[in-house]
C-alpha cells in the first residue's frame, strides 16, 4: 500500500469500525427494542449505567393511556426477592426511578406492561444496569481522545510496516506506545479511581477485561518496540501487536468490570 493516503483511510475506518461495534456489543450500552401489546407495538429503551448521585430515571413514551405497568428489580448478582416500582404516567410517558445504588452495585431489572388482560415484559433477559460516580469531563475526554488515537497510529503502523514504510511504522509506532501509556496508565486508571474507587482492576487485581487489555496491548508494543531498537525493521512484530490490538480493542467495554460484593454489605429492606 504506497499511497499514505489510502493507508491513512484504511486505517481512519478500521478504527472507527472498531469503536462503534465495541460501544454497541458493550454491557453499558442500552438496552432497547419494542413488545407488542394488544396490537400496539411499543417501543422501550432502558439504559445500564448510572452516574452520579440520584435514583436512575425509567422512562417509556407510550401516549396510549390505556396502558399501565411497573419495573420489577433486584440486586445482581443475588437472590433477593424481586420489587416493583410502579410506573407513573406523566403527558405521554411512563416513568419511575431506580434506586440509588452504592458504587459499583448492579441491579437488574425488567418493564411489565399491560393493557386490559394484555400483558407485556421487556427485556426477556433482564437488563443489569451498574451505578457509578459521575467522572470530570476534563479527564473523561483525554481518555477516550488518547485511546482512540492510540488506536488508530497502532492499526497505522500495521499497515505501514506490511507496506514496508518501515520509518514510517517506527514513528507510528513511538505515537502510538506514548497515547497508550498515558490514556491507558495515566488517564484509565484515574477514570476508574473517580467512577468506582480502585486504581486498577485488572491482574494481578482482579479480571476487568477494560483494565486487562490495556495491559495486553502495552505488552504487545513492548515487544514490538524492543525488536525496534538499533533501527531494527521489526516488521512481523509490528504488524502483529497492531493485529493483536485491533482484536483486543474489539472487546467490549466495561465487560467483566467492577462489581460490588453485596455479602459485604448488610441486607436490603424486606420486599413491601
Amino acid at each position: 500500500m504506497r499511497d499514505r493516503r489510502l493507508l491513512w483511510t484504511l486505517a481512519i475506518v478500521v478504527t472507527l469500525g472498531s469503536a462503534v461495534y465495541q460501544r454497541m456489543t458493550g454491557p453499558t450500552y442500552p438496552a432497547r427494542g419494542s413488545v407488542a401489546l394488544a396490537g400496539e407495538d411499543i417501543r422501550v429503551r432502558l439504559t445500564r449505567t448510572h452516574a452520579g448521585p440520584g435514583n436512575q430515571p425509567v422512562s417509556l413514551t407510550v401516549p396510549d393511556r390505556a396502558v399501565a405497568g411497573e419495573v420489577a428489580w433486584r440486586r445482581f448478582p443475588t437472590a433477593d426477592a424481586w420489587q416493583t416500582l410502579p410506573l407513573v404516567r406523566n403527558g405521554d410517558r411512563l416513568d419511575t426511578a431506580l434506586p440509588h445504588q452504592p458504587t459499583a452495585g448492579k441491579l437488574e431489572y425488567q418493564v411489565h406492561l399491560r393493557k386490559g388482560s394484555a400483558e407485556a415484559v421487556f427485556p426477556e433477559r433482564p437488563a443489569i444496569t451498574r451505578f457509578r460516580n459521575e467522572v470530570p469531563t476534563a479527564v473523561l475526554v483525554p481518555h477516550v481522545a488518547a485511546m482512540f488515537l492510540a488506536m488508530l497510529f497502532s492499526t497505522a503502523a500495521g499497515l505501514s510496516a506490511l507496506s514496508r514504510h518501515t520509518r514510517a511504522s517506527h514513528r507510528e509506532a513511538r505515537v502510538n506506545a506514548v497515547l497508550l501509556l498515558v490514556g491507558g496508565f495515566v488517564l484509565g486508571p484515574l477514570m476508574q479511581k473517580i467512577a468506582f474507587g480502585d486504581w486498577w482492576t485488572g491482574i494481578p487485581f482482579g479480571w476487568d477485561l477494560t483494565d486487562n487489555k490495556t495491559l495486553f496491548a502495552a505488552v504487545a508494543w513492548a515487544i514490538a518496540l524492543l525488536r525496534m531498537r538499533g533501527g531494527r525493521e521489526a516488521r512481523m512484530e509490528i504488524v502483529l501487536a497492531a493485529v493483536a490490538t485491533a482484536v483486543i480493542f474489539a472487546i467490549p467495554h466495561s465487560a467483566w468490570g467492577s462489581e460490588l460484593r453485596w455479602d459485604q454489605l448488610p441486607p436490603p429492606p424486606a420486599a413491601r
